[in-house]
């Protein structure tokens, strides 16, 4: 028979080992590591920033596709590309609406 020691002290081992791992982090949105390809533009559908914090070691741009959400590094060229060609369509949209309010 296993004597309460022994049990609570696996239980304890056990939080403690998903406490650390990266999936924990990942399933909150927190970017670990970044995707290595290169998305097509026509595939993103909005992006999120993240800074460094505690949980979340890198700062990156996080595009929202129909898959799911990509982690990319915010110093390549085409990240920025897409990050500004999303900021214009969204400021094209605001002009837009704010004209048929009128």
């Amino acid at each position: 028979m296993v004597s309460i020691k022994a049990a609570v002290m696996g239980i304890t081992l056990l939080a403690v080992c998903l406490l650390a791992t990266n999936a924990s982090p990942v399933r909150h949105g927190c970017c670990r590591n970044y995707m290595a390809m290169k998305i097509p533009f026509s595939k993103i559908k909005g992006y999120s920033v993240q800074t460094v914090t505690e949980m979340c070691p890198i700062n990156a741009i996080i595009f929202h596709t129909k898959r799911g959400q990509a982690c990319t590094n915010p110093a390549l060229h085409w990240v920025m590309d897409h990050v500004n060609r999303l900021r214009s369509k969204a400021q094209m949209v605001h002009i837009k609406t704010s004209q048929a309010q009128e």
